[in-house]
């Protein structure tokens, strides 16, 4: 997961840097073009592709469309909102796959920690600030691509674990780029694309295919509770990376809303493994502890 976030982040300040020259449809068909290409190679060297009619599933289709709706509405709010805001937003996505295990899965949420979910949510508010003067569409695109990115994890966890997470991400990236280039009228028709930014798209494209493949193998070996947390590690690369490329220094509102919504992630992160060694007792009183 920290791999994942690190990737992400690199390639979030890299697809940051085009888009005053390329549409939100031109990056998704490029860059998603290059990502594919790249798993495309490394899967085919290592004989990690399915069968094509192990990827036409409900489950992954479904991961494929949420995720492509995540790429829309963050790739709209990268060139509008501070990429260390973005970040501290995105933050929140722990507290929203708590929530949707709760509500989807039936798994076990306590008072505290439903009141530690509300106040991470507050803490979104803050960092968005909702009126005249701080408030913008485009951070609302962000906490799109969080519910949307939520649907995603939740969904992968469900996914057939006989199929590769190489395949899952080729055909991730590949839709990705195919709805892009669908969408390239609806965002006013192909504009010219320059080395530079195809360049840094391409390199955008390893970064994020790092990203995939790493979050990917996370959610479907990993316990969601342990590592959630490890999410927040982005937030370091964006504060960092928006510093020095892009010379955003971060507001108080941001920095008081980050604090709460990873306080909450924290404290929910802390519950549910207190929840699971209260069980793990029950289930073997011989246990020490």
């Amino acid at each position: 997961m920290a791999i994942s976030m690190a990737g992400f982040t690199f390639n979030d300040a890299l697809t940051k840097s085009v888009t005053a020259e390329v549409t939100v449809a031109q990056i998704m068909f490029i860059r998603g073009a290059f990502t594919a290409l790249l798993v495309y190679i490394v899967a085919r060297r290592m004989g990690a592709l399915d069968h094509l009619k192990n990827i036409l599933q409900p489950l992954i289709l479904s991961r494929v469309a949420l995720e492509t709706v995540a790429a829309v509405a963050f790739l709209a709010a990268l060139g509008q909102v501070p990429l260390a805001n973005t970040s501290a937003i995105l933050q929140s996505l722990p507290l929203a796959v708590t929530l949707g295990a709760a509500i989807f899965y039936n798994e076990p949420v306590g008072w505290r920690r439903w009141t530690a979910i509300g106040l991470g949510f507050i803490g979104v508010l803050v960092i968005i600030q909702p009126g005249p003067e701080g408030f913008t569409l485009a951070s609302v695109y962000v906490v799109i691509c969080v519910i949307t990115a939520a649907g995603r994890d939740l969904v992968t966890r469900r996914i057939d674990p006989s199929i590769s997470s190489l395949s899952v991400t080729l055909f991730t990236a590949a839709s990705i780029s195919f709805a892009g280039l669908l969408l390239v009228p609806a965002f006013g028709g192909w504009e010219p694309v320059s080395g530079s930014a195809l360049a840094r798209l391409a390199v955008a494209s390893v970064f994020l295919f790092a990203g995939y493949q790493a979050i990917i193998m996370a959610m479907r070996t990993g316990e969601i509770s342990f590592i959630a947390p490890f999410r927040y590690t982005s937030l370091l690369w964006a504060v960092l990376l928006g510093m020095i490329f892009f010379g955003e220094v971060p507001d108080i509102w941001m920095i008081v809303g980050a604090a709460i919504v990873i306080g909450s992630g924290l404290y929910t992160f802390y519950r549910e493994n207190k929840r699971k060694a209260a069980i793990a007792r029950r289930s073997d009183p011989a246990s020490p502890g």
